[in-house]
């Protein structure tokens, strides 16, 4: 008589599956913001390497960034060990008394290709070897 007490008073296991589970309706969007997050993450990730950018964050690289070459907003951004410069090109002329480093050509393709001048100390250095 016991065993057909036990037998009767729980639900078996057909009734189980056919009844509705008591989930809340928005439990899957906490499932949502994770995957999107993960999502997020990797697609970051992929554009720095895309770029070729890791060396940003490596602090060890050394690398210079011309943004906009040959426009008026162009930029020039240096990267030293963890210090960077940010240069921007301006119209306004600058005076002063100086040295002269070389002599800049512009091919016919566009291109600037700067020659440096070589000074008489660095001649004579080159003379003896």
């Amino acid at each position: 008589m016991r065993k057909n007490r036990m037998i009767l008073s729980r639900p078996s296991a057909h009734r189980r599956l056919l009844e509705a589970p008591d989930d809340e309706p928005l439990s899957g969007v906490a499932n949502l913001f994770d995957a999107m997050m993960v999502f997020a993450v990797g697609l970051l990730v992929a554009l720095v390497t895309a770029y070729s950018l890791p060396e940003l964050l490596s602090e060890q690289n050394e690398f210079t960034l011309v943004k906009n070459p040959g426009q008026p907003n162009m930029e020039i951004i240096k990267k030293k060990g963890i210090k960077l410069e940010k240069y921007r090109m301006t119209l306004k002329t600058l005076g002063g008394e100086g040295v002269k480093l070389g002599t800049a050509y512009r091919l016919k393709s566009g291109e600037v290709v700067y020659v440096p001048e070589i000074s008489s100390e660095e001649s004579e250095e080159t003379r003896k070897e």
